[in-house]
């Protein structure tokens, strides 16, 4: 959890203050930025409402919790990461910035880790999880 509140701060950071590509943000690349970081709250967001009591901040699935694969579950596992992978590429693209865009790969890296790590635990506590991955998306929707 610390490593990707660092990460995230970081990343927040390098678009605000970091050096930029190009000379600033151009319109275009401003537009799909916006989008993608909307598009990535979104998806978080209903990650979250999705879990409801599930929701626990640490990886291990909470003893009394349940497996989720209706709503955005049933179409991705982790749209919490997910959202904020497209977020955080968004938000490169919105303020020019090469470091946030580099950062943005490490998230995506972290939570690769992270979601292997977490997918051990939930295949240990719930016998329908390997069928349940292997119909669904790791982070995002549409892609593999």
């Amino acid at each position: 959890m610390a490593i990707q509140i660092v990460l995230l701060g970081a990343l927040a950071l390098a678009g605000l203050v970091g050096p930029r590509w190009g000379g600033g943000p151009s319109l275009p690349l401003s537009l799909v930025g916006v989008a993608l970081v909307a598009a990535g709250f979104g998806l978080a967001v209903l990650g979250v409402g999705g879990l409801r009591q599930a929701l626990t901040p640490f990886p291990r699935p909470a003893p009394d919790a349940v497996l989720v694969t209706s709503g955005v579950y049933g179409r991705v596992r982790h749209p919490i990461y997910g959202g904020l992978i497209i977020a955080a590429l968004g938000w490169s693209l919105v303020t020019a910035s090469w470091l946030a865009l580099v950062l943005s790969i490490a998230l995506l890296g972290f939570f690769e880790i992270k979601s292997r790590r977490e997918e051990l635990w939930l295949v240990e506590r719930f016998e329908d999880y390997p069928g349940y991955r292997a119909k669904t998306r790791r982070f995002i929707p549409w892609i593999g």
